[in-house]
């Protein structure tokens, strides 16, 4: 749940400013040069959602990408925020996942946008929802749907491909919520440890609950490492298989989520990986539906 990092503010504002100034070359895709991309995204993951919209009518442009990528630390360079300015549609996370790119659609108020974060409803308990919202499918689908109705005004020649592909993206993201339910009906309310909150949407949907302690959370959140107690409550958990499974992002590893995964793999607890970009050659739904079966199998064994 770490936020992304975004450059100092006169860097970021002075390319806004030149990017206000050029807008007439840029921002409407009408000057000497054409649009970079019809739709461009903050992340693979959403540029996925809105390539099995597009159906190949519409080129799409992920600013990030790459399994390797670390959202966390992430930083925008003067060509991205280009590439969005001058984009017909941005899809963008949201949050404060991905400030960068409201930093630019505040600059360019015309740009049509797509805010996944803004879907996913209210928080509990006063607290804001969790940004991972990609790992909430019906956030997924609304935000296939928007990006149909926003793409059929764009292009409205290919509108009832658009509205078709989102319809079928959304049968797709269901039978993923399928397996998610069979879980929680197999193992409801069951512990397993996960490292940071990007999960949090997918054990919510799959009845699990994530034993880790708090100050473990706080210090994944903080950049920091777990406290002695903390992590010995982790390894405990672990040693004494009070857990059916090790939930951890590959992308932000630190010392004490290789410890974890050390202990866990000793013990015989299996782990399973949750990213927050896709895996190379997947696509969003292929993603989703890997990190559910896999998930599903590591709780079959670790029973």
């Amino acid at each position: 749940m770490r936020r992304a990092t975004v450059n100092a503010a006169i860097w970021l504002s002075a390319i806004l400013v030149g990017l206000t100034g050029s807008a007439t070359l840029t921002g409407c895709g009408h000057g000497p040069h054409p649009r970079l991309a019809a739709v461009v995204a903050s992340t693979d993951v959403w540029g996925s959602v809105a390539s099995a919209v597009a159906g190949g009518h519409l080129s799409v442009k992920s600013i990030m990408a790459g399994a390797d990528a670390d959202p966390h630390s992430y930083q925008a360079t003067p060509a991205d925020i280009a590439a969005i300015a001058d984009a017909a549609l941005v899809v963008y996370n949201g949050g404060g996942y991905d400030p960068w790119v409201g930093a630019v659609l505040a600059a360019h108020p015309d740009i049509e946008a797509v805010d996944a974060y803004a879907l996913v409803g209210p928080g509990k308990n006063g607290r804001p929802p969790n940004e991972h919202v990609f790992y909430d499918l019906r956030v997924a689908k609304s935000v296939a749907a928007m990006i149909a109705e926003r793409l059929a005004t764009i292009d409205p020649l290919h509108a009832g491909d658009y509205r078709a592909n989102a319809a079928e993206f959304g049968r797709g993201a269901d039978a993923i919520a399928d397996s998610e339910h069979a879980i929680a009906a197999a193992h409801p309310a069951a512990g397993v440890l996960a490292t940071e909150p990007v999960a949090h949407y997918l054990l919510a949907a799959s009845g699990l609950v994530n034993r880790i302690p708090a100050g473990f959370l706080t210090a994944t959140e903080n950049d920091s490492d777990p406290s002695p107690a903390d992590m010995a409550s982790a390894l405990d958990l672990i040693n004494r298989h009070e857990v059916l499974a090790l939930l951890i992002n590959p992308q932000t590893s630190t010392s004490a989520t290789d410890s974890l995964q050390a202990a866990a793999r000793q013990a015989g607890v299996p782990v399973t990986e949750v990213t927050e970009t896709l895996p190379s050659g997947t696509d969003y739904l292929t993603w989703q539906r890997n990190t559910v079966n896999q998930l599903t199998a590591a709780l079959q064994s670790g029973r």
